[in-house]
């Protein structure tokens, strides 16, 4: 692991003088098709390929269902304003997860995910959401609400995960990013969920700003940089890698909390996608699991490792 004393600090740029926009909402077709492509790249001659063409699929098929689905009804606007008043987030992660249009949206999302190539264990947890009863299947969607998945029912809950990161992406997509407020440090402004991981953008107008990318709604929001995620602290900031200095994905850890969330270098590799290049990166969570950290950013599609 890169490091000398322990942590190091972030050498890179802070940012360019223009102000970034706060908040970039997720176009949900160009989402999930360029994660899709992403786990595709990522695969090849990965210890983890088998894992990684299996979440590229799903992919595919959450980008599939979003150009065949009706437009979701938006989020009415009083509950935008009350949220914005009060620095909450706007979509409701409790009445999403009872409303009719999920459940829809979930039964197409569990049919289509049928056709995907899956180890047996896989197909084993799909066909017993497809028989869950309303009760159970309820409970299950709470707990991916709540980012409080079960290890003994790992495989049900990323499908359903995965099911709900179309439905809420869409939800997302019908704000108006202007309209969002920030709230605690690593909130997402929409859903207020916490970050998968963050990402240092290149783009032109943004060069060197920090993103928070939100694994549930698809939602970007800017944070400064060298910065805790989990607890706001600029005090005792520093970087881990699994490789050189010049790594493209770090730990950046915190020593006021001992928490640390992925930071992805995308002004060096434009490629990089949050979701996709988390999951890629598991050599550093497991190089992590050996430190005093523990791991604040949350990814559905790393529980169990």
């Amino acid at each position: 692991m890169s490091s000398s004393s322990g942590l190091q600090p972030d050498p890179s740029m802070i940012g360019r003088l223009v102000k970034p926009v706060f908040a970039v909402l997720p176009d949900p077709t160009a989402l999930f098709r360029q994660r899709a492509e992403r786990f595709a790249v990522l695969a090849e001659g990965h210890d983890l390929a088998p894992y990684l063409r299996f979440l590229g699929a799903l992919s595919a098929v959450q980008a599939d269902l979003v150009a065949c689905l009706p437009a979701p009804d938006a989020v009415p606007p009083e509950q935008v304003e009350r949220a914005r008043a009060n620095a909450m987030p706007p979509l409701d992660r409790g009445a999403l997860g009872a409303s009719e249009d999920f459940r829809a949206t979930l039964v197409r999302f569990l049919e289509a995910a049928a056709s995907v190539e899956m180890p047996a264990p896989a197909a084993a947890a799909l066909a017993e959401l497809h028989q869950a009863p309303r009760t159970a299947l309820g409970e299950m969607i709470g707990n991916v609400m709540g980012d409080a998945i079960p290890f003994e029912m790992l495989a049900q809950h990323l499908f359903l995960s995965a099911a709900t990161q179309v439905h809420a992406a869409r939800l997302a997509a019908t704000l108006e990013a202007d309209k969002l407020v920030p709230l605690e440090t690593g909130l997402c402004p929409v859903c207020g969920g916490p970050p998968a991981s963050s990402v240092v953008v290149g783009v032109q107008g943004a060069e060197g700003a920090r993103y928070a990318a939100c694994a549930f709604c698809g939602t970007r929001w800017n944070e400064v940089r060298i910065k805790c995620l989990a607890c706001g602290s600029t005090k005792g900031v520093g970087y881990k890698s699994a490789g050189t200095e010049n790594a493209t994905v770090k730990a950046e850890c915190c020593d006021s909390c001992r928490s640390w969330v992925k930071i992805l270098y995308a002004d060096r590799n434009p490629a990089l996608e949050a979701v996709a290049d988390d999951v890629a990166s598991l050599g550093l969570d497991l190089l992590m699991q050996n430190t005093e950290y523990r791991r604040a950013g949350f990814d559905p599609f790393l529980i169990g490792y």
